[in-house]
């Protein structure tokens, strides 16, 4: 036999038994087997930052699934400013105006609240007061109430410090105000604490501490401090028809009524005086009081005359239809700070 014929015939080497079989995939007729891809620089970055946010994921969902629920937090309601306004200030008892109030009584009851026409006034002052030396002897009855008699920083008036401090002590002390009742006492003071302090305040610092809900201008109190706008110091009310000295008696009395702890009060009969806790800044009509959205007031077609006294004729008895007696009869003074509207 040939070499090469010798060569061909000889056997196959035999598999050895401890190599394990493998299978080879058999390309596709044409085709070879496709070499895989290596991935992008970019697309490993994406996939690493996918896993890194889902894992940011899950780990937020189970601190929250575990967490302990935590007890609801109780949120005071907004508390109005520290005084009682005459139409500034929401009260739990104020009307909301009409959706749609006529026309012309609208108009006619903002004409009744605007500032009447007159002299200049300061508009902003220094948000500090400065009580006005002097003292008074005590007045009235043995339910005595302390008073300074301070002035805003700023505020610029006929008549000075001394003239608001002189206007205020005498109506106090006036037997048709508050110690008409015969319990009600007042003494004025310039030092240590009072009972309260009656303000007076420029025009803008006024609407920042009794608020400007219903805007137009007026003065407020609370229990401790009563706020006397000095626009309408200087410039009265409509409802006042140009009788200045008056509308100074009825915003001393009013604001200091609410000092006392005194509500307001609506016209109590069509024609009569109106009871001196009546906005009266703001109108003599409850019709007019209501339109504008003031607590208390229901349009009823009252209109009352103005009125600057708790008690017109000096005595509690004489002046019991005004709507005043039953307010004195069962008189404390409160501690509370509760708002009472101004006008």
């Amino acid at each position: 036999m040939e070499p090469q014929l010798r060569e061909r015939t000889k056997t196959a080497p035999r598999r050895r038994d401890d190599r394990p079989l493998v299978a080879r995939p058999r390309p596709a007729d044409g085709q070879r087997a496709a070499k895989p891809r290596k991935r992008s620089i970019r697309h490993r970055i994406t996939a690493a930052v996918s896993v890194l946010l889902l894992a940011g994921l899950t780990a937020v969902v189970i601190r929250e699934t575990m967490a302990p629920i935590p007890a609801p937090i109780e949120v005071a309601a907004a508390a109005p400013p520290d005084a009682h306004e005459e139409g500034a200030h929401a009260s739990p008892d104020r009307t909301p105006p009409a959706p749609n109030p006529d026309p012309a009584l609208f108009d006619a009851a903002t004409a009744s609240a605007e500032l009447p026409p007159g002299g200049e006034f300061t508009a902003q002052g220094g948000k500090k007061w400065t009580v006005v030396p002097g003292t008074a002897p005590a007045v009235g009855g043995a339910k005595r109430v302390t008073y300074t008699i301070e002035l805003e920083e700023g505020v610029q008036l006929v008549g000075g410090p001394e003239g608001f401090a002189a206007d205020v002590t005498t109506i106090l002390a006036d037997p048709r105000g508050w110690i008409g009742d015969g319990q009600t006492g007042f003494r004025r003071v310039d030092s240590g604490k009072p009972d309260l302090r009656i303000r007076l305040t420029s025009q803008l610092t006024t609407r920042e501490v009794c608020g400007f809900s219903i805007p137009f201008e007026g003065s407020c109190a609370t229990t401790d401090v009563v706020t006397v706008n000095v626009a309408r110091w200087v410039r009265g009310a409509v409802s006042f028809q140009g009788a200045l000295v008056e509308y100074k008696q009825y915003v001393v009395n009013h604001e200091v009524g609410h000092g006392l702890g005194y509500p307001h009060r609506s016209c109590q009969e069509n024609g009569a005086l109106a009871p001196v806790m009546m906005q009266q800044s703001w109108g003599v009509s409850n019709d007019y009081l209501a339109a504008l959205g003031t607590d208390r007031v229901v349009a009823d077609g009252k209109v009352c005359r103005p009125n600057a006294w708790p008690y017109p004729t000096g005595t509690a008895e004489a002046n019991a239809g005004l709507g005043t007696r039953h307010m004195f009869t069962s008189y404390t003074r409160t501690t509370s700070r509760s708002i009472h509207t101004l006008t």
